[in-house]
């Protein structure tokens, strides 16, 4: 029988940030703002508003079901 070995992920904080974090959405805020990834879906989504090619909100939740 094989066993699965999980690979442990740490992630790291600077001091400041854990201390000045309000909640776990603070943190997870702060996550996102390191992420290049993230960073880039986000200025994107930016020009597309600028250039009026974002989606309207009301037409997007009821596309997605979200009251």
């Amino acid at each position: 029988m094989l066993s699965a070995k999980r690979k442990k992920e740490v992630v790291a904080f600077p001091l400041s940030v854990f201390e000045t974090a309000d909640t776990k959405e603070d943190l997870e805020d702060w996550l996102l703002s390191q992420n290049p990834d993230f960073i880039k879906k986000m200025r994107k989504a930016r020009r597309y508003d600028i250039q009026g090619k974002g989606k309207d909100w009301n037409l997007l939740k009821k596309d997605l079901c979200i009251k």
